[in-house]
């Protein structure tokens, strides 16, 4: 019997954890460790500053993810994984009964470091998914306007629309950009 290979390298996240709730394949957990095995090693490594501490908690974590990802719903799996990674970390430590108190100033300041780049990396991500839900040509004219820093004229002239029609793209992508991350709580008014 010819049993055909599922190739998990191609699945997007969110279709691994509908894959591994359907048929609790292990691969698919096996797949999630390739993906971020050693993104959950660094931020381990980051919090504990100990290999071997840092190493049990990347394997006590990747051997409970089939149970997390079962009872939780995830809707961004990399954003929701530091977060476990985190909170496992913390945990440790406060079974070793490592107290706030006790950690010197520099490895608070790195953490908050360490949590602000991650935050703006959810940020840019949820942004990213944000300007691709826009309406074509609104998507395309913001990428080209605010990414690629294009003047209205060149984004013009890439999209072949006139000059009204390129601004108002902009301007309505804007106002649609900021519906959408006020959803997320990441566009906060002043």
């Amino acid at each position: 019997m010819n049993i055909t290979r599922i190739k998990y390298k191609d699945y997007s996240d969110a279709k691994l954890l509908v894959s591994y709730r359907a048929n609790l394949d292990k691969k698919i957990i096996g797949e999630l460790y390739k993906r971020y095995g050693h993104l959950v090693m660094g931020t381990c490594l980051n919090y504990l500053k100990n290999k071997n501490d840092a190493e049990d908690i990347v394997m006590e974590i990747f051997m409970g993810l089939g149970d997390k990802i079962i009872k939780h719903e995830i809707k961004y799996f990399k954003s929701w994984l530091f977060i476990l990674s985190k909170n496992s970390c913390l945990m440790l430590l406060r079974k070793k009964k490592i107290k706030a108190s006790e950690l010197n100033e520099e490895i608070v300041a790195h953490e908050e470091e360490l949590e602000e780049k991650e935050l703006k990396e959810i940020q840019l991500n949820q942004l990213e998914i944000a300007i691709n839900d826009l309406d074509p040509p609104q998507d395309e004219a913001i990428k080209l306007f605010y990414i690629q820093q294009m003047s209205y004229k060149e984004v013009s002239e890439k999209l072949n629309l006139t000059l009204n029609k390129v601004k108002s793209a902009i301007q309505n992508g804007k106002r649609n950009l900021k519906i959408k991350l006020k959803e997320h709580d990441l566009f906060k008014s002043a």
